[in-house]
């Protein structure tokens, strides 16, 4: 057949736009099941149409060389409103098709049979047909069941490179996204005064910013993997590998400070920090991290503790000064003794809490913590201890204490166990003494137990010595509390509540 008086001007334009656009491939993608049909249904034409508002175009063909027609002109636009294979035995002798070109015309089509090609949303998008130049008597059952088949296999290898396309686009448009995101990334990374890094789950470092190379004077890529270590400085890096390989193994957050090679050869300070990024599973995907320069943050800190190193030192010094003083008046007047021994003792004591909480060295700080109070009060019974038994055991919640609360503190259970020791439990051998501590709510409950001492009686009325006007002056007047006493025959029962504030500022 040749059908060129009969196909649209810009036909070819126009259906290969279609391939395009629904992702279809080259044109003659279809031809095998148009072969198939013309054999299948002993016919010279078979056809895969698809039919637009004014055009239809010839997706597949099999002896023709057109690839479309005017659409007011085609027989497929009647066959896509039937259900099932529309039969013209002779157009010639049909009424809609007696005036058609394509019958009339060159073509010369006597014989048309077309079965729809419908979409899963039940739209007709086009047929699969046959043609032929004399007239039939129709089609066999074996016929019109295999064009129903073929309509619905092209229908479906439309519907899957359709599918593919869209999933291609998907697939470049995320492709697309993650590169752009990805450039976004390194842009905000290399910008940042910060060096930024990343690794894999397993720790692998696979990502530095321009930053980083800067810093180090390394070449990019030369500390990927293990190669990290290599700018850190010797004494550093088992304890950072250490503390990374923790890290690790549990998911916990990274931190650390270190000395990194800098580009100048020299070595600084600086904090490393990371965090482990997870899937919704809870699966670690990928650590990222930063190191911060605090080199001279780092140098500031260690002058500032230098200095009140040497400022704690000297004001210890100054206690112990007093206390030789004391002790120097003493000797010359006798009669001052006793007096400037008990002064010398709660001078001492002082200097005692105040080298508990003031700032220490590595090699110079106790082994309590400096804002415990069970720490502190270790330190100030220690002298009252004998042997292994001890002779004052603390009991109870440790609490929190600053440098504020530690003066009053030393001198009020300074005085409670100078007393126990002139008067009470620790004048006899079998005394001891119980501390107990108790936090309740925003109080805390100081008790001083005495047991095993001499039989103990209450002062006469009024009676107060400057050892209890002391213990007032601290608990009440210094520390906000109150205290009350009871004086069993078993040994003096002291009782200080004082509120938590007053102990620390981190209670405040």
């Amino acid at each position: 057949m040749n059908p060129e008086s009969l196909v649209c001007a810009d036909a070819d334009t126009r259906v290969l736009s279609f391939y395009d656009a629904n992702g279809i491939g080259a044109a003659g993608a279809l031809d095998d099941l148009t072969r198939f049909a013309a054999a299948l249904c002993e016919a010279p034409v078979a056809l895969v149409t698809l039919l637009e508002e004014e055009y239809q175009h010839f997706l597949a063909r099999t002896g023709f060389d057109g690839t479309g027609t005017r659409r007011d002109i085609s027989f497929c636009t009647h066959a896509v409103t039937a259900d099932e294979v529309m039969v013209v035995p002779d157009t010639l002798a049909d009424p809609r098709f007696v005036d058609n070109p394509l019958v009339t015309g060159p073509t010369s089509v006597r014989f048309y049979a077309g079965a729809p090609m419908r979409a899963s949303d039940g739209s007709v998008l086009g047929t699969v047909c046959v043609l032929d130049t004399r007239p039939r008597t129709g089609l066999t059952p074996l016929q019109h069941q295999g064009l129903m088949v073929l309509a619905r296999a092209a229908m479906g290898r439309l519907d899957d490179r359709r599918i593919a396309r869209e999933q291609g686009v998907v697939a470049a448009q995320s492709r697309r996204a993650l590169e752009e995101s990805d450039l976004r990334f390194r842009t905000l990374a290399d910008t940042m005064p910060q060096m930024v890094w990343s690794t894999r789950a397993d720790g692998f470092h696979d990502y530095y910013n321009a930053r980083w190379y800067e810093f180090t004077g390394t070449p990019p890529g030369s500390t990927d993997g293990e190669g990290w270590s290599d700018v850190f400085h010797p004494d550093d890096r088992e304890r950072s590998r250490t503390v990374w390989r923790h890290s690790l193994e549990t998911g916990e957050p990274y931190e650390i400070e270190y000395r990194l090679k800098h580009f100048d050869g020299t070595y600084r300070w600086v904090l490393g920090r990371a965090l482990a990024i997870r899937d919704d599973g809870g699966t670690i995907t990928r650590w990222f991290g930063t190191c911060t320069d605090i080199h001279e943050q780092k140098l500031a800190l260690e002058e500032r503790e230098i200095i009140s190193q040497e400022l704690a030192h000297r004001i210890k010094n100054i206690f112990a000064v007093i206390a030789g003083l004391i002790q120097f008046t003493a000797r010359n007047r006798p009669e001052f003794a006793p007096i400037a021994t008990d002064l010398r003792q709660r001078i001492t004591a002082l200097g005692r809490a105040h080298d508990f909480v003031r700032p220490h060295s590595a090699q110079s700080r106790p082994s309590a913590r400096q804002d415990s109070l069970a720490g502190l009060l270790a330190d100030l019974f220690e002298p009252y201890q004998q042997g292994d038994g001890l002779r004052i055991v603390t009991e109870g919640d440790d609490m929190l204490i600053d440098d504020r609360s530690a003066t009053p503190l030393a001198l009020l259970f300074h005085e409670l166990a100078t007393n126990a020791t002139k008067y009470g439990a620790l004048s006899a051998q079998e005394g001891r003494v119980t501390v107990r501590i108790d936090q309740d709510g925003d109080d805390v409950t100081l008790c001083w137990t005495e047991t095993g001492g001499p039989v103990v009686t209450e002062p006469a009325s009024g009676m107060s010595g400057f050892g209890s006007q002391l213990i007032e002056l601290s608990a009440v007047r210094q520390l906000g509390g109150t205290v009350t006493r009871e004086w069993r025959p078993e040994g003096l029962d002291v009782m200080m509540r004082v509120p938590r504030s007053a102990l620390s500022r981190r209670d405040g």
